[in-house]
């Protein structure tokens, strides 16, 4: 059975689905994305994904396509049409398809807009108990990095270092020895009196909607968060580090490059974490999880 896109107002079978070979998010990388996840149904933290898709949005000065109700309609459509019970939905919504010119094109051009869906079974289980090997990479990329931005060529990059390390993940760091992020997810350490730690939500990263959630479970089991920068050098001294993301929940790492983390398996605080935000998503209430 072919999977099913939304296209500027058609329902497509992917293999047909096309943009405009003028579309500025082809030609620019001039559009924005989101990625959510659906469990058991239900779609997770959805509204602060419409809201970081708003924001993205508004950074660019560009507008949704159409209202928040309008959009919830789609994505409701899409999960139908392609029977998707647990997976993630994608929405990319670009400037629109104008004649290639790097200034904004004049005049109120349609954006364009893109929903495709997934089926995904959720993150290893198996490898949040061994703990991930992750590898580190430069972080180069541009510094609006708080934009949900399509162009993640950087990004790319750095996983396909990963993935040729063969290491779940990239951790990025710049010029000073500072750890931002990873490439498709948020890092954390957790230092040796059991402080967890982030870096704070400025340019240098994206505001992750799980690192969020992860955040507010970690609070409400009494842990002590901290956002602040902290160093790959610390990250390796660390007495745990996890990652945090749509569709990595909460996984814990067991290596950095050479360097095994803590006692080199997955950590149990990090544990402890995942095996909350699973409790979560499976007890999300249906009725209200398409509010926005």
């Amino acid at each position: 059975m072919s999977h099913i896109a939304y296209v500027n107002g058609r329902y497509l079978p992917q293999r047909s689905a096309t943009v405009h070979i003028e579309d500025r998010g082809y030609q620019f990388a001039d559009g924005v994305y989101e990625v959510f996840l659906v469990w058991n149904g239900v779609p997770v933290d959805y509204a602060p994904h419409i809201v970081r898709l708003n924001r993205s949005l508004s950074e660019l000065r560009m507008r949704m396509p159409m209202s928040p109700a309008a959009l919830t309609v789609v994505m409701k459509e899409v999960i139908r049409r392609n029977h998707m019970k647990t997976g993630i939905v994608y929405i990319q919504v670009n400037r629109g398809v104008a004649s290639r010119a790097h200034p904004f094109p004049n005049g109120d051009i349609k954006p364009s807009i893109v929903v495709t869906a997934k089926h995904f079974a959720g993150s290893s289980d198996a490898m949040a108990e061994q703990g991930a090997k992750v590898v580190t990479a430069p972080d180069i990329r541009w510094e609006r990095r708080d934009i949900k931005s399509v162009g993640l060529l950087a990004n790319v990059l750095a996983r396909q270092g990963a993935t040729e390390a063969k290491a779940y993940e990239a951790i990025l760091v710049t010029a000073d020895g500072t750890v931002t992020e990873a490439s498709a997810s948020n890092a954390w350490i957790i230092t040796a009196d059991k402080t967890i730690v982030t870096h704070p939500t400025t340019n240098a990263i994206l505001g992750g909607v799980t690192r969020a959630t992860v955040k507010d479970l970690a609070k409400q089991a009494g842990y002590t968060v901290q956002e602040r920068p902290f160093t790959l050098e610390e990250a390796k001294n660390a007495k745990e580090v996890f990652l945090t993301g749509t569709t990595t929940f909460v996984m814990p790492v067991a290596q950095i490059d050479d360097k095994p983390v803590g006692n080199g398996t997955g950590g149990l605080i990090a544990l402890d974490l995942r095996r909350r935000y699973r409790r979560y998503i499976d007890t999300l209430d249906a009725a209200t999880a398409w509010n926005v």
